[in-house]
């Protein structure tokens, strides 16, 4: 089934690499117009834009952690692009804090940093994409969560509450918004094999990762885009408020 997003918007944040980027590069391939969110590396983002076919698409800069920013980030693709007919909340960030290894100030400000990015900031950002959603009468919503949600983040324990706080606030959007038209979805991956995960796969330490799946690897970028671009495309208004794992049964729940 073709999938089409012609005369859409999409906002992809933390789209400069990784899995953002080739969620991006899905959009667009399907019709879309993408609006490229990143934090602080512009020339990566240039270069996802580079990338996208079709268009015309943007590039939109900040820091969707501070509130205001995400509210002028919303406001700004809406004037620029048209609308926002999809919102993807793909920017996170990953920080190490032991429980037995931290210094107070350290587990402070590393809880604070995490949840601002990873729940709070995606939390401002749907409320201002919503408020434009309602004006066109719906829209998608697709939250990138993580298989630390379930299994447990030991060496970042933040991250893992974050996520698991994620997978909430996007369940109980789901059901706040479907009467107005607004679904609103989570995908949890595992290991994916991008930039930031590249020194955690490199040797023995890499092999054990990969271990884990019955697969022996860890997950593509494009596999994970995939989904996001099927839960946002049309027919899936009853799968609203799930979490689909991508984690090549590395770990498995019911």
């Amino acid at each position: 089934m073709k999938i089409d997003f012609e005369g859409k918007v999409v906002l992809v944040t933390g789209a400069s690499r990784g899995i953002g980027r080739a969620v991006a590069v899905a959009f667009a391939g399907a019709g879309a117009r993408v609006a490229v969110h990143y934090h602080v590396n512009r020339r990566a983002a240039e270069e996802t834009l580079a990338g996208l076919k079709g268009g015309p698409h943007g590039v939109f800069q900040a820091d969707v952690a501070d509130p205001a920013q995400a509210e002028a980030l919303a406001d700004r693709v809406v004037r620029e692009m048209g609308g926002i007919d999809v919102l993807v909340n793909n920017a996170g960030i990953f920080e190490e804090h032991p429980p037995a290894g931290s210094s107070y100030d350290e587990w402070q400000t590393a809880w604070r940093r995490t949840l601002d990015a990873n729940l709070v900031g995606p939390a401002n950002l749907s409320f201002c994409a919503v408020r434009h959603m309602l004006a066109r009468d719906g829209g998608k919503i697709v939250n990138v969560s993580s298989r630390g949600a379930f299994r447990g983040e030991p060496d970042a324990p933040a991250y893992g509450a974050s996520k698991a706080g994620l997978n909430s606030f996007s369940q109980s959007m789901a059901k706040a918004l479907a009467p107005r038209n607004i679904m609103v979805y989570c995908v949890a991956p595992g290991w994916v094999e991008t930039d930031m995960a590249t020194p955690h796969l490199a040797g023995a330490p890499g092999d054990a990762i990969r271990a884990q799946s019955p697969l022996n690897r860890v997950a593509a970028p494009e596999e994970i885009a995939r989904t996001v671009v099927f839960l946002a495309g049309p027919g899936t208004d009853y799968l609203t408020g799930c979490v689909v794992d991508i984690n090549g049964a590395s770990y498995l729940r019911t």
